[in-house]
């Protein structure tokens, strides 16, 4: 897969248009007894990427669909660059949409496939082939215009799906886990072509997939959804360090569950004292939840048996890190520490842990009242 094109493309794909603000305004969709959307309000700035993520059935496409007019509302608005577009029809929407699927027609050169869209809308033959050339130029694509689908890989054909989107310049691009057919590896690699494009056309994008590594590389925000509601809505970072709530905390990234008991603002662990993102959190019995990155590792001492002392007991090599499930004997814990390091604690070592002081999350589900 080749790199994208550098080269500025604003004067092809329109100097003259900017990018639309998305406004989600109190949406709701119910299939029958189930609630798929209840009442999600989210903004998406012009020229910004947002990622939806979530579990199935937590509603991320169902809000996607609903923006691209493949379904109705039962409630709330979408409105698209300050015009109400809740009840108009797709092809009204000025928007571009990739889906999982790269749904190219099997008949067409990769060049006539993305000059499809501008041959529906009377666009000129010399526009569309200049813009369709132009389009698959931006992906990477221009050697490969005169092949058919099943002459190009499937990031090739991703690729494709993605120009095709663009070349009608539309204000808002829409992309429906459009990675998750694809091998790890390509699927890297596309993902960051699809970043680039995206900030260089400038074009405002609705990202849905259920891959947080995925939302986490290629967003400016990422959202979480849970149930048709959202959790949090923030930057990658805070996403990840500072959730706003149990599930998020869980969701994104792995967690340590550490039983403790809360009193005056904080959390005891296995006799340490966690400070708590939620300083008024009443007093008893909790669950701590402890990125494996605030855990650290130390030899143990001879004849040390305290509660944080246990056994490694499996060792996962990551790279430049490593990551070490450890046996307290009552629980397990997940350190991630660099490979270097972990290299010294092989599997069967005895170790301590050492927990880093810093705002901890919990919840009370689970909570056994040890701490």
């Amino acid at each position: 897969m080749g790199a994208l094109d550098a080269r500025p493309i604003g004067a092809s794909w329109g100097g003259s248009r900017s990018a639309a603000e998305v406004r989600l305004e109190g949406l709701r969709r119910v299939y029958g007894s189930t609630t798929a959307l209840d009442g999600l309000d989210i903004t998406i700035h012009a020229g910004e990427l947002v990622a939806l993520l979530g579990p199935s059935g937590c509603g991320k496409t169902t809000a996607l669909r609903l923006v691209a007019g493949l379904e109705d509302a039962d409630g709330g608005r979408v409105v698209i660059d300050g015009r109400d577009v809740t009840h108009l029809p797709t092809s009204r929407r000025d928007s571009g949409m990739v889906f999982q699927a790269y749904s190219l027609f099997p008949h067409m050169t990769a060049r006539e496939n993305v000059a499809f869209g501008l041959r529906m809308r009377k666009v000129g033959v010399a526009e569309r082939r200049q813009r369709a050339g132009e389009m698959l130029e931006l992906v990477g694509l221009s050697t490969q215009a005169d092949r058919y689908a099943h002459q190009l890989s499937g990031g090739q054909q991703q690729r494709v799906a993605l120009a095709r989107a663009l070349a009608i310049r539309p204000s808002v691009l829409l992309l429906d886990e459009p990675l998750s057919a694809l091998d790890a590896r390509v699927r890297s690699q596309l993902r960051d072509e699809i970043r680039r494009v995206q900030r260089e056309v400038g074009i405002t994008t609705l990202f849905v997939t259920h891959d947080q590594e995925e939302a986490l590389a290629i967003a400016d925000r990422v959202g979480v959804m849970r149930a048709g509601r959202l959790e949090q809505l923030g930057p990658p970072t805070s996403i990840y360090s500072q959730p706003a709530t149990p599930f998020v905390a869980e969701f994104v990234g792995l967690t340590n569950r550490l039983a403790g008991v809360v009193t005056g603002g904080a959390v005891d662990v296995r006799g340490i004292r966690l400070p708590l993102i939620a300083t008024d959190t009443p007093d008893g019995p909790a669950v701590a939840l402890v990125r494996p990155e605030a855990v650290s590792l130390a030899p143990a001492l001879d004849g040390f048996n305290g509660p944080l002392s246990g056994t490694v007991i499996a060792v996962s090599f990551l790279g430049a890190v490593s990551r070490l499930t450890i046996d307290l004997g009552d629980t397990t814990v997940l350190v991630q520490v660099p490979t270097a390091e972990a290299a010294a604690h092989p599997g069967g070592s005895r170790v301590r842990i050492a927990l880093r002081l810093d705002p901890v999350l919990i919840t009370r589900e689970g909570a056994q009242g040890r701490g």
